[in-house]
């Protein structure tokens, strides 16, 4: 149930992905990251005009096997019409990340990625190596969402279409101190020395997943015993099945390394926009979906509202739900997993 999931490859298997080799990439820190690897996973068949790519961004600590039950036949995300991006976050395990980075970058010396770096990258995997044209749409949820809005406002001549589902153009005050909250909890475990976990810290990933329960959902979730539909016996059950061990399942440092990414998220805050917030929105030509759920508590309505207000062409489209910020990637959510196909459909229909 948390934002992250299992998927990508095991052991005992060939990954299900491939590997775009970005070479030496200047961070926006100023710090170099050599032979820096973006992994990523297609679906479905670029057309002849080389025009119907989707970007499909990943989420805070997730892979692409986890977001990839939005993309099936009938489904908004088609295969048979569409070419389905999907490019793994840099710190998300798969791509370059600190569990992969070799010295003398690993540990506490990892250099750090935006959002502005993460989308550079993406951008050279999608017309270097996937020779894609246009972006019929780019696409994602929670930290996917902030990748697609830097997508439209530095591309805007690429990308035809966005949706920002349960995500934000920039990272709140409020955001950073849920954010906070959450890095306490996993940093206090003893483990955590010198900037860097040296062994699992299990007490911290226990604790990180029981704070992150109480954001993730909303008031109205907990209220009504929802967790019952998705089959757990008790709210004990709920807490531990489903977020102490979503989050036993991370390795720490790479979540550490994705809350960094995640607040230092700022669609203008870059050399082409230089801090100039509504000068990135107004930059962004693309038909525009900005989907928050109504009771999101850290991506909340009222400041993708102010967003929207300051877009050329975008439509605020909000999700009654009470599964908070989860109704965003409804994985056994049904009727919130119509909302948000049908949303899709519409918006690629225009």
């Amino acid at each position: 149930m948390g934002e992250s999931g299992v998927g990508g490859m095991s052991a005992d298997t060939e990954p299900d992905f491939r590997t775009f080799e970005a070479g030496n990439v200047l961070l926006q820190s100023g710090s170099t990251y050599r032979s820096a690897r973006l992994a990523y996973k297609t679906y479905g068949e670029l057309d002849g005009k080389r025009s119907n790519a989707i970007v499909y961004c990943t989420p805070f600590g997730a892979q692409h096997a986890d977001i990839e039950f939005m993309i099936g036949a009938g489904k908004a995300l088609d295969p048979s019409k569409y070419f389905i991006v999907v490019p793994n976050m840099f710190g998300n395990g798969l791509s370059s990340s600190p569990s992969n980075t070799a010295p003398p970058f690993d540990g506490s010396r990892y250099p750090h990625f935006t959002i502005y770096d993460n989308v550079m990258v993406q951008q050279r995997l999608v017309t270097e190596a996937l020779r894609v044209r246009k972006v019929r749409l780019a696409y994602g949820w929670s930290m996917g969402g902030l990748q697609a809005y830097h997508w439209a406002s530095l591309f805007p001549e690429m990308v035809e279409r966005v949706a920002v589902v349960c995500g934000a153009a920039r990272c709140s005050p409020h955001n950073f101190v849920f954010l906070e909250g959450v890095k306490a909890a996993l940093t206090a475990d003893a483990s955590f020395q010198d900037g860097w976990f040296v062994a699992k810290p299990e007490r911290g990933l226990r604790a990180m997943g029981r704070v992150y329960a109480g954001w993730a959902l909303s008031q109205a979730f907990y209220r009504e015993s929802m967790w019952r539909e998705q089959g757990f016996s008790s709210l004990e059950d709920f807490l531990v099945t489903s977020w102490e061990g979503n989050f036993l399942r991370r390795d720490a440092n790479n979540l550490l390394a994705h809350i960094w990414t995640w607040q230092h998220a700022d669609v203008a805050a870059n050399d082409r926009f230089h801090g100039d917030f509504a000068r990135a929105l107004s930059s962004i030509t693309a038909r525009a979906f900005v989907i928050p759920s109504e009771t999101d508590l850290y991506f909340t309505v009222e400041d993708n509202r102010r967003e929207v207000a300051l877009m050329r062409n975008a439509e605020l489209v909000t999700i009654p739900s009470s599964w908070g910020h989860r109704a965003g990637n409804p994985v056994g959510n049904p009727t919130d997993a119509r909302f948000l196909n049908d949303c899709l459909a519409r918006l690629l229909a225009i």
